[in-house]
C-alpha cells in the first residue's frame, strides 16, 4: 500500500499526502447519488411541509415521519444486511448524514435514532440483542434514544449517579436514577441507558424499553431551537432490566459512551454541511430577489463577500469530512480482514480518528453558526422574523456547539489526542520541530523556479504544517507536564491544527478536481482565500500561545520563525470572492 494512503489519526501533522490518494464527494457513484436524492426527496415531501407542526412539539408526527423514513430504508443505511439494513460504507453514511442535515429538527431526531440510539447495540451488543432490537430499529418498528447525561453529569459523564443492583434471583438489574436532555425521549421505544452497578467506578450500559414498569418519561423541554425534536428527562424507579439486556461487559459502558460520541461527532460534522448548504441557498435566492436602491442586493460587494465566505467555509469543511470518511472505511476493511467482528471493527475504526472527529465537530458547528448568522443578516428584518426558515436555522444551529461534547472539551481533545499519540510513539511529532528550533533561520520552504499553482499552494500547506509543529513543540515544552491544564494556549494550538486540517483537505480536493475536470477558477479562488485567511488565523493563535507560555525573549525567536513560515504571496481577495459569489448568484443555488 502507498505510504501516503490512509493516514492514521493525527498523522496529517507529520506526513504529506497526494491528492490522488484522498476521496472527494465528486467521486460518489450512481448508487450513492440515488441514496442522496432519496433523502432529499424525503425532506421535500415529508419534512419541510411539516416544519411548523413539528416545532409545536407534535411527538406522534415526528415518530410517524421517522417510521416513514424506516419504510424507505433510511434508518438502516449503516446496518448490515443480515440485520435488515443496507450495509453501506462509512462514506455513504456520511453522505446521508449530510443530506438529512438540511432537515432542521428532523435531522436531530433522525441522527439520534440511527446513531446513538441504535449503534451501541449494533457495535457492542451480542447476537441475541442485535436480532431482538437492531433488526426492528433498522426498519423503524422501534425508535431509539440514548440516555447518558444526568443533572450532575454532563461533560464529566462517568460521574453519573444512576445505579443498577442485581436482584436476589440474579435475573434482573434494578435500575434507579434520572437522565436529562434525552433526544427522542418522549416517543422512543428503546433506550440505551448508562448506570453504575453497585459500587463500580465505571459505567455499564443497558437496553431499557420505555413501557417497562418504573420508567417515567417527563414532559418535553422548552428549548431555544430544535423545537421539533422531543427532549425530555427520564426517571427510573426500581426498573427491572433483564440481565441479558446489558450491552457488552460489566464496566464497559464508559468506553461504549466515548466510542459512540466519537461517531456522533463525526456524523454531526457531516450533518452541518447539509444545513449550511440549505442556508447558503436561501441567502443566495433572497439576495437575487430583494431590491434596495433600485437594484437587487446581490449587486452589492458586502453581500457578495458574505455569500462567498459562507461558501468557502462550507466547501472546505465538506472536503475534510469526506477525506477522513475514506480513512475510516480503509481501517474498517483492514480490521474486518483481520477477523474482527463487524460491529467492533466499525466502532474501532471510527474511534481511532479521535483527533479528526474533534476537529470536524468543532469546525463544522462553528462554520454553521457563522453561515446561519450571515443568512439572517442578508435577509435583514425578514431574517429576524419567524415567518421564514432563516430564523429556524439560526436557532437550530446553536445546539451543535454543545452536544456530542462541548466545543470547549473537543478543542482540548484535539491537542490532547494528538500529543498523546505522539508520546506513545505512534508518530514522531516533535523531532522535526526540535531541529527547527536549533536552526530557526532556515525553517521555511521557499518558492522554487517555475513553481506551478499547486506547487505553490502545497508549499503553503507544508509551511503551515511546520508552523503548527514548531508552535506545538515550543508551547508544550515550555509548559511541561501541566500543559493540558493551561487551556488558553492549548485552545490556540487546537485552532491552528483545525485550520491546517481544513486547509490541507481543501487544497487536496481542489487539486484532485483539477486533475479530474480541468482548471476551475471558482475552486482556485476558494483555495486562494481560505489559505490566505488560514495563515492569518494561525499566526494570531501562534502569537497568543507563545507569549502566554514562555518569557517574551524566547517567544520572540519562535514567533519570528512562524511569521516567516506563514507568509504568502498577496491575494486579491475582493476579486476572488466576487468570482465565487457570481457563480452562486448565477445558479441561484449552492452548486459548487
Amino acid at each position: 500500500m502507498d505510504e501516503n494512503k490512509n493516514l492514521k489519526s493525527g498523522e496529517f501533522l507529520i506526513k504529506d499526502i497526494e491528492a490522488a490518494n484522498i476521496f472527494i464527494p465528486e467521486e460518489f457513484g450512481e448508487e450513492q447519488q440515488m441514496i442522496a436524492q432519496t433523502c432529499r426527496d424525503f425532506l421535500e415531501t415529508e419534512v419541510f411541509p411539516n416544519l411548523d407542526a413539528l416545532d409545536k412539539g407534535n411527538r406522534e408526527l415526528m415518530k410517524g415521519i421517522l417510521r416513514k423514513a424506516g419504510e424507505l430504508g433510511m434508518l438502516g443505511i449503516s446496518i448490515p444486511e443480515e440485520y435488515g439494513g443496507f450495509g453501506q460504507d462509512f462514506r455513504t453514511q456520511m453522505l446521508v448524514a449530510e443530506k438529512t442535515g438540511a432537515g432542521y429538527s428532523f435531522a436531530v431526531a433522525y441522527q439520534c435514532h440511527c446513531g446513538i440510539g441504535t449503534m451501541p447495540i449494533m457495535y457492542y451488543g451480542n447476537e441475541d440483542q442485535r436480532q431482538r432490537y437492531v433488526t426492528r430499529l433498522a426498519t423503524g418498528e422501534l425508535i431509539g434514544a440514548y440516555c447518558l447525561t444526568e443533572p450532575g453529569a454532563g461533560s464529566d459523564a462517568n460521574s453519573g449517579k444512576t445505579r443498577a443492583t442485581l436482584s436476589e434471583d440474579g435475573k434482573h438489574y434494578i435500575l434507579n436514577g434520572q437522565k436529562m436532555w434525552i433526544t427522542n425521549g418522549g416517543f422512543a421505544d428503546t433506550q440505551v441507558v448508562f448506570a453504575k452497578i453497585d459500587n463500580d467506578r465505571i459505567l455499564s450500559a443497558f437496553i431499557v424499553e420505555h413501557d417497562w414498569p418504573g420508567v417515567v418519561i417527563g414532559p418535553d423541554e422548552h428549548k431555544m431551537g430544535i423545537k421539533g425534536s422531543s427532549t425530555t428527562q427520564i426517571y427510573y424507579n426500581d426498573v427491572k432490566v433483564p440481565v441479558e439486556n446489558m450491552i457488552g461487559a460489566r464496566g464497559e459502558g464508559f468506553r461504549i459512551a466515548l466510542s459512540i460520541l466519537h461517531m456522533g461527532r463525526m456524523k454531526l460534522g457531516a450533518n452541518v454541511i447539509g444545513a449550511a448548504k440549505q442556508a447558503i441557498a436561501d441567502a443566495v435566492r433572497y439576495a437575487n430577489e430583494r431590491k434596495q436602491f433600485n437594484t437587487t442586493i446581490a449587486n452589492f460587494g458586502a453581500i457578495q463577500h458574505k455569500l462567498a465566505q459562507m461558501a468557502i467555509r462550507a466547501f472546505a469543511h465538506e472536503s475534510a469530512i469526506y477525506r477522513v470518511s475514506c480513512d475510516v472505511d480503509a481501517m474498517l476493511d483492514d480490521l474486518k480482514a483481520s477477523g474482527m467482528d463487524y460491529g467492533r471493527a466499525a466502532i474501532e475504526a471510527i474511534s481511532h480518528y479521535a483527533v479528526e472527529d474533534a476537529i470536524l465537530k468543532v469546525y463544522g458547528s462553528e462554520m454553521l453558526d457563522y453561515i446561519v448568522d450571515e443568512n439572517v443578516q442578508i435577509h435583514g428584518g425578514m431574517g429576524f422574523s419567524a415567518e421564514i426558515n432563516a430564523d429556524r436555522g439560526y436557532r437550530d444551529s446553536r445546539i451543535n456547539r454543545i452536544f456530542e461534547g462541548t466545543n470547549e472539551i473537543n478543542r482540548l481533545l484535539v491537542v490532547e489526542s494528538a500529543t498523546k499519540r505522539a508520546m506513545k510513539g505512534e508518530y514522531d511529532l516533535f523531532s522535526e520541530a526540535q531541529a527547527m528550533c536549533a536552526n530557526l533561520a532556515s525553517v521555511c520552504d521557499g518558492a522554487k523556479d517555475n513553481e506551478s499553482y499547486f506547487d505553490e499552494k502545497m508549499r503553503y500547506v507544508r509551511n503551515l504544517k511546520k508552523a503548527v509543529k514548531l508552535t506545538t513543540y515550543a508551547v508544550t515544552n515550555a509548559l511541561g507536564k501541566k500543559y493540558m491544564s493551561e487551556q488558553e494556549p492549548v485552545n490556540n494550538l487546537s485552532n491552528m491544527i483545525m485550520e491546517l486540517y481544513e486547509a490541507e483537505s481543501l487544497a487536496l480536493r481542489v487539486q484532485k478536481l483539477d486533475q479530474m475536470r480541468g482548471e476551475s477558477a471558482i475552486h482556485r479562488a476558494m483555495l486562494d482565500v481560505f489559505l490566505w485567511d488560514a495563515a492569518s488565523l494561525a499566526l494570531k493563535n501562534a502569537k497568543d500561545a507563545l507569549y502566554s507560555s514562555m518569557p517574551a525573549a524566547e517567544a520572540d525567536k519562535i514567533y519570528a520563525a512562524v511569521d516567516v513560515l506563514l507568509r504568502q504571496r498577496g491575494v486579491n481577495v475582493r476579486d476572488a470572492r466576487r468570482c465565487i459569489a457570481a457563480k452562486l448568484l448565477e445558479d441561484n443555488d449552492y452548486k459548487l
